[in-house]
């Protein structure tokens, strides 16, 4: 399968000015289940239930911001059961090399109460119910990574009607989809049921390597360290139908190594960011997991908290626009070929 870089047609040059896009992958304790388990990431989880939701709410409503959330959908569930043993039994189980037992060993088959990590229901109600409109968009229903060979077409097809089943409970309806761990695959299946766009991963060398190694994580956390300025990106239509907007820029969390990092420095990035897009009419794309947050989320707020400020800057001054994914990659919006 070609990768979405190699097959993406050549994208339109400017916009009508620069543009602010963030998006959110709203996951909880199912992005790292299958790699460190129900406990490896609990605590963070809890902080983010806790604390971060609310306080990432209350920024974009004050400084009015609409946000791309990525939302898995077993998080939109309030409650799942096992039928005859089996969790989930419309999933068609991934074949992934690196997991044991059944993809859906770890899945408590309980409720948001007394599994508040592996739920979110309660928390998509806020988001929805946020005073400034955020987009909602599906990031699949468990996590599968989509570009691996154990992924089949009848499992990512599963994956993501159950997604949008679950969606559907709420009267919500994606149209952009986040690939788990940003691994492109089955883009036609993706089209076929009905999506528009989707958040590819940015232009470095060491954001399209898979599986991620040593050498691309050092590579980042250097660019971070030195505060370099991040890639613009343009939505970039593929032969499959569906327009690409690659991520600019993660929000750098604070856990292990990472911690040093002072967050002025990812602030700092960001600002160059936003200050290159709306000299050269391209966009910035900032992205990261609210989990990202959950290690001293006093200081990861106050350093979004700044990010936004800055925005609100230059879309006071008419020099930038605040869209969701979507609505950039909307066909047509920016002259799309």
């Amino acid at each position: 399968m070609p990768s979405a870089e190699a097959s993406s047609t050549s994208p339109v040059r400017s916009l009508p000015r620069g543009v602010f896009t963030l998006s959110l992958d709203f996951e909880l304790i199912w992005g790292t289940l299958d790699l460190f388990g129900p406990e490896g990431f609990e605590r963070a989880c809890r902080v983010e239930r806790e604390e971060v939701i609310d306080g990432l709410l209350a920024l974009l409503e004050e400084y009015e911001v609409t946000a791309t959330w990525y939302v898995l959908g077993h998080l939109l569930l309030g409650s799942c059961r096992r039928v005859n043993g089996v969790a989930h039994p419309g999933i068609v189980r991934p074949r992934h090399s690196w997991v044991q037992g059944d993809w859906f060993r770890h899945d408590p088959c309980g409720d948001e109460d007394s599994h508040p990590t592996f739920y979110g229901r309660r928390l998509v109600e806020k988001i929805l119910a946020c005073r400034v409109p955020q987009e909602i968009g599906s990031h699949s229903f468990s996590h599968v990574i989509f570009s691996d060979p154990g992924c089949s077409r009848e499992t990512a097809a599963s994956e993501i009607q159950e997604s949008l089943r679950a969606a559907g409970e709420l009267g919500v309806r994606p149209r952009s989809f986040a690939f788990p761990r940003n691994r492109v695959g089955h883009l036609d299946l993706v089209r076929d049921l009905g999506f528009t766009s989707y958040r590819g991963p940015g232009p470095r060398w060491y954001e399209r390597q898979e599986p991620e190694g040593v050498a691309s994580r050092l590579a980042h956390l250097v660019e971070v360290v030195m505060a370099t300025s991040p890639p613009l990106v343009l939505p970039v239509r593929t032969p499959e139908g569906l327009v690409n907007l690659p991520g600019s820029m993660i929000y750098f969390p604070m856990h292990g190594v990472r911690k040093a990092v002072p967050v002025a420095l990812r602030v700092r990035r960001a600002h160059k960011g936003l200050d290159a897009a709306t000299r050269k009419r391209r966009v910035f794309h900032l992205w990261f997991h609210p989990t990202n947050l959950a290690d001293r989320p006093d200081l990861m707020l106050r350093g979004l908290r700044d990010i936004l400020r800055h925005v609100a800057a230059l879309r006071k001054r008419g020099e930038l626009s605040v869209e969701s994914v979507d609505a950039v990659c909307a066909a047509g919006a920016f002259g799309l070929p």
